[in-house]
């Protein structure tokens, strides 16, 4: 297992945000990638105890697993979004893994605020009731990268995997399974490593001169697998549960409890409950 002293530990958690910056390649330096200017994701937003304002799934800390975590993987099939609310605003969604920016222990009284690399697929429903599915990847808190290159539509199977390869270097691979389609990524990033995680998430809306939450679609189920960390199966728990709910203490998305081989979940929009896989 890896180690960290106390002291290591606190200055990773309190680096500021903006100093992430230092070692990431300007945008325009990305091959076959756009930066995405509707949305933007960012670290859990705690509401209590195994509950978040943004984020459903599962996450593994380092207080919690003694490890540092220098890899991540899983899959999921593309959920099927629908409008749900009926109103005049775009709903959005995002599904990935990612590495920094959760909780450190079950009870998330300590949070990782100052790194977050992830990628994975949007799902999007516009006013009109007009749908769009989309890849991307991020490194907070720069823009997130949306990737022209891969077609994504509901019901695809879509693997992600996030490596640290050298000091401050990290490998993003996303593929389509369904149609073959991908992207692998290299990128610089300070991670602080101190958190993993398999998300379901109602990103941040930017636009208008303003930013808030997006409100979710209503989305099939979403089913996650082949969860690995640090190269092993990620052996989930019940207690690394996260529960999405609103400021209003409306219940947004719940993922299941683990399948039997301890790797995959189901997470299910306006539920209370959510059946196993």
């Amino acid at each position: 297992m890896s180690s960290i002293r106390p002291s290591a530990l606190a200055a990773s958690v309190l680096v500021p945000a903006a100093a992430a910056l230092a070692l990431v390649l300007p945008m325009g330096a990305v091959a076959g990638a756009t930066v995405a200017g509707a949305g933007a994701h960012r670290t859990i937003v705690v509401a209590a105890t195994g509950q978040s304002n943004n984020w459903s799934g599962y996450n593994q800390g380092y207080l919690e697993k003694n490890t540092l975590f220098k890899s991540i993987s899983g899959q999921w099939v593309v959920p099927t979004a629908t409008y749900r609310s009926g109103g005049p605003t775009t709903e959005n969604s995002a599904s990935w893994v990612g590495i920094g920016g959760g909780c450190l222990n079950t009870s998330c009284s300590l949070t990782d605020a100052s790194s977050l690399i992830q990628a994975g697929t949007e799902q999007d429903v516009s006013s009109d009731g007009t749908t769009s599915y989309s890849a991307w990847w991020e490194i907070v808190p720069a823009p997130q990268v949306s990737v022209s290159t891969v077609a994504v539509h509901p019901g695809d199977l879509v693997s992600v995997s996030i490596a640290y390869t050298v000091p401050e270097l990290w490998t993003i691979t996303l593929t389509d399974r369904t149609d073959g389609q991908g992207f692998t990524q290299t990128v610089p990033y300070p991670s602080t490593m101190l958190t993993a995680e398999w998300i379901e998430e109602a990103p941040i809306v930017v636009g208008g001169g303003s930013a808030g939450e997006a409100s979710l679609p209503n989305l099939s189920t979403v089913h996650f697998d082949s969860a690995t960390v640090n190269g092993h199966s990620a052996g989930l728990s019940p207690a690394e549960e996260v529960q999405m709910v609103s400021t209003t203490n409306q219940i947004d998305a719940t993922p299941s409890s683990p399948d039997l081989e301890g790797d995959g979940f189901n997470d299910c929009t306006y539920a209370a409950t959510c059946g196993a896989p």
